[in-house]
């Protein structure tokens, strides 16, 4: 069973000199842009990197979804 610091402080988590959600919270990010940072400033110490950059294409598409007007292609 994984302790509570492997829950709240994975090695993935402590990369630079501020934790990615502080980062967030600091720059008043809401949740889809959030996402985006928390997954390109995390996917070169995960085991999956490609796969987190794909997750953060998924928020980038759905705030270029919602910010593109209407009628106009994306």
């Amino acid at each position: 069973m994984a302790s509570n610091k492997d829950v709240t402080e994975p090695d993935h988590y402590k990369q630079g000199e501020v934790q990615t959600w502080d980062g967030i919270v600091m720059l008043g990010l809401g949740y889809l842009e959030g996402n985006v940072v928390k997954y390109v400033s995390r996917y070169k110490h995960k085991g999956d990197p490609v796969g987190d950059l794909k997750k953060a294409r998924q928020y980038i598409n759905k705030l270029i979804e919602l910010n593109t007007p209407e009628g106009e292609e994306e």
